[in-house]
Order: C-alpha cells, then structure tokens, then sequence
C-alpha cells in the first residue's frame, strides 16, 4: 500500500516542501530510504521503528520503502522522523485514511520511546506551511511556541508519536496551540549586559557610537590597552533601536536555523551582539561548510558584530568582509549549490595604534620601531579602512573623570534620540524599502542628502584635500545625514558635513 505525507527541508533560510511517500510491499523485510538522505536521515530507521514498536502500535515486517522528494534535493536532519512514522503507519492503515494526512505538515525527531524531539528550523518551515497554503502544522510540544509566530497557520504540539496517532484516529484530540499575544510585543523591556552610564569620560567617544547607532554606520576605535573601547562596544546593543518584529523574525529565523534558540524565548528581542575571537577562520565569519550555514556575520544580522583587537585577525579573514559590509548580504557557494543569507550588520572594530599599544600615548613610552608601527597598521588593507564610515580615538582617561560622582547619561536616553532619529529614517526611505542610513545607495544619497552652499563648499574642500574615494564621499554624506537626523535638520549644514569629516582616518584613502 502506498501512503504519504508532507514535511519540510531547509535551504538557507527558507523553506522546501518534502513528499515523503511510503510504499509496503511484499517480500523480503527491508527498510530503505531515498531522495538524497545524509546520515542523520539514514539512520531514522532504527529511530522509527523503535519509536512505532514503543507508542504501542506494529512494525510491518514487509519491504519498506521511504521516497523523500523532490530526489533532487539533498534531505538533512532528524525532521523527516515524525512523517516517515506516520507514513508507515497510514499505509499499514494503523492510522485512519480520513484523518487526511495529506493536508498536514509533520516536523520532529523521534526518541526510541516514541516521544518527539525539538528540532532546529521550525520557523522558516511553518512560514513554508503558510505560503504554501497548508494550514495545520505538527510540531514537537517544545517548539510550539516559536512555530505559533507564523500567522494563518494552526499549530498542534506533539509530545509523543502515541499522542498523534490518537489525534489522528479521532480518538483524543490534541488541543491547538494559541500564540500569546505578548509574544508579539517587541516593545517590552530588554536587559543589557552594559550601560553607558558605567563609562567615565570618553564623552566624544559616546556621540560617535550615538551617530554610529542612529545611522547603522561602522566604528573604528583606537586607543592604548584599559582606556576603555571593549567595554564602550559592548555597551552598544542598549542603545541601539529596538527592533520591529520584521526583523525580530528575520533574526529568529538565522537562529533557529543554526539551532541556538532557546524554547522559552522563542522570538529574538534584543539585538545580536557578536564578538568571535581573531583566531576565528574565514569559514566561520562569513559561513561555510559542505553544507553552508550561516556565519557570525549572518549571526550578526540587526545588531552588531565586534571585532576586538581588529590587527590581529588574519588577512583572508578580514578581507572577506570587504562585500557583505556593501551588499548586507553573503553568498556562499559550494559543490552542492549556492546559498545567500543576510549579513546587514554594524560593524563595531576596536584595536591598539601600535603591538605595544601606547604610540601616541603622552603617558607612556612607546617601545615599538617606525618600521613595526607601519607593518601592524597595515595589517587592515585600505579597501576595508575605507568601508568605515568612523574612526575614533580613544585616549587614556584621567583620574578626575574616572572618580567624577555626577551623574552621566544612561544608555535609556541616548537610546531615546537614537530611536527618534532612526523612526525619521525609516519614514524617509519607506518608498525604497531600507531602514537606516547607512543602507543607502548612491540613487537615494542624491535624492535625500541635500546640502546647504556651505555645506557643498566644505565638501569640495575634503575631497581635495583628503583625496576621498567616490565611496568615502557618499558615506560622508550619509554620515552627514545622519547627523542632521539627529540634530532634527531636513537640510545638511555645513557644521553637521564638518562633524562627518572629522571621523574619516587622518590619512584620507
């Protein structure tokens, strides 16, 4: 008898729909799976037909055979489980031809004692489910949560395969999963590891990564050891725009893909933080493997990724990044095919001025040669240097500042100007579907970064004088608007391009 039912793949971050067709036959006992199966979905024979013997029901001792179509696309992972079971058991007929089986999804890996296994990817499936028109998903109990995101789906948590069968055969239901309501609120309260309140002095260094925040522009930050640049990074994410919940889904789904959501928080509220080590492959940054998934810079998606000590990490590495910080997005292609996954990060990068850090440190001496200073700088090519739209400095701070009682101003309010300025961003670039400024490109920079004479007078002047690229002038002026966001200016000034230039390397690329 031949039975199928509906399952899911995962292709980069969307979803393909799986025929996973049953056929018994007489003859010799066998159980062989085809349709391009890895391992882990070879080996859910053995899982299956303990599962089956355990939920109180019969393994037919006839030639089985599992087709997973379309046969052209490779099947990874436990998922195909739960419908390879009840396929097997619709045909069999232990489950009941009305229950209409093939109207359904079926996502979940099975232990040997029936019950069903949480598995990675069940957002991007159920929003397959939606766009396919298939209206009732089966999911493991503890994945119900994060597949109820999807509107215009009913979702049915699985505890056990005996429970499904029982709903199936109408003998007792499974009540439908309802989405609580506040788990859509993406306007509750975050907490943060770091506040800028905690940091003494460096208040120049606390307006660029306001403007950087405002604008989703890229930092670089550059100062002697201990004066501060990892903590003020990692204070970044408080004060950051809250995310709305189109990109709190884009997130959620990178991460459920590469299996790092937690069950009980099943939608990502606050923005990623991403800080891998330097000595971190060019694999493991952009993506990578026989099979590619997703890399930090694609972990990183809406927030930020630091890099500290950014001399230190390879060349290869770094240069990698020279495209998804133009593009917001990496493609990746392997002998088994190519894959795209968003990559719309802010680049947050701290490092020392020199190997002993302390060159142009009026404290300390440095110890390091002409020669060695040039070497270290140089380890980050020009073309990356030029992608940056700030460069900082972050000096020593003095004792005075650091034992200073008054109060500084809390993450909370600079995330109050930050948020206005970026709601004026949005409303301004709704028509080109972007978010922010710094996603702009050179068609929307000319119709949105209007200048005042001034304004155009000092620019000129810059590009004369520091030699700045065709590229660094366009993020000039989107620095510049940024600005003037800030400053609540539908014009830029000539003080708002003044304080944009000021961030530029001293050396112009």
């Amino acid at each position: 008898m031949l039975a199928m039912a509906r399952s899911c793949a995962v292709v980069g971050l969307e979803g393909a729909l799986v025929e996973v067709e049953v056929d018994l036959a007489n003859g010799m006992a066998a159980f062989m799976i085809v349709g391009l199966p890895d391992a882990a979905v070879n080996e859910a024979k053995e899982r299956v037909r303990a599962a089956i013997r355990n939920s109180g029901c019969l393994f037919p001792f006839k030639r089985i055979t599992v087709n997973l179509a379309p046969a052209d696309l490779r099947k990874e992972g436990p998922v195909y489980d739960l419908p390879i079971a009840i396929g097997i058991l619709l045909a069999s007929e232990q489950i009941s031809p009305e229950a209409q089986v093939e109207e359904s999804l079926f996502l979940g890996e099975l232990s040997l004692d029936g019950s069903v296994r949480h598995t990675n990817g069940i957002l991007p499936m159920v929003a397959l489910a939606r766009e396919k028109q298939v209206k009732t998903v089966f999911v493991p109990s503890v994945d119900a949560m994060e597949a109820s995101l999807v509107d215009g789906v009913e979702v049915y948590p699985v505890g056990t395969l005996g429970q499904l069968i029982a709903h199936l055969n109408d003998v007792e239901r499974i009540e439908r999963y309802i989405c609580d309501p506040s788990l859509l609120d993406n306007a509750g309260n975050v907490v943060y590891g770091q506040d800028m309140a905690a940091i003494r002095g460096q208040e120049h260094v606390k307006r660029a990564l306001e403007v950087a925040a405002s604008g989703g522009h890229n930092v670089l930050m550059s100062g002697p050891p201990g004066s501060g640049k990892t903590l003020l990074a990692r204070a970044v994410p408080s004060i950051l725009p809250r995310m709305v919940i189109e990109e709190a889904l884009d997130v959620t789904k990178i991460y459920s893909i590469s299996g790092m959501l937690a069950a009980e928080t099943p939608l990502v509220r606050q923005r990623p933080f991403r800080a891998p080590h330097h000595t971190i492959s060019h694999a493991g940054l952009v993506g990578g493997g026989r099979m590619p998934r997703p890399g930090e810079i694609s972990l990183a998606h809406r927030g930020v990724l630091f890099l500290d000590e950014l001399p230190e990490f390879g060349q290869n590495v770094l240069e990698v990044l020279r495209q998804p910080l133009e593009d917001k997005h990496v493609t990746i292609s392997r002998a088994q095919g190519t894959i795209t996954y968003p990559a719309n990060f802010m680049l947050v990068a701290a490092m020392n001025p020199c190997p002993c850090g302390f060159y142009s440190d009026p404290a300390r001496d440095c110890s390091c040669s002409a020669s060695a200073i040039a070497r270290y700088q140089k380890r980050i090519s020009g073309p990356l240097l030029d992608r940056i739209d700030i460069h900082v400095e972050v000096p020593r701070v003095d004792y005075e500042k650091l034992a200073d009682k008054r109060q500084v101003e809390t993450s909370a309010v600079i995330q109050a100007r930050v948020q206005t300025a970026r709601d004026r961003q949005i409303q301004r670039l709704k028509d080109a579907k972007l978010t922010c400024n710094a996603e702009m490109g050179p068609a929307e920079v000319r119709d949105f970064c209007t200048t005042d004479p001034a304004a155009e007078k000092l620019l000129k002047a810059a590009m004369q004088q520091l030699h700045l690229s065709a590229r660094a002038f366009h993020r000039v002026l989107k620095l510049a608007r940024t600005i003037a966001d800030l400053a609540d200016s539908e014009m830029i000034a000539a003080n708002h391009v003044a304080e944009a230039i000021q961030y530029r390397p001293r050396v112009g690329l």
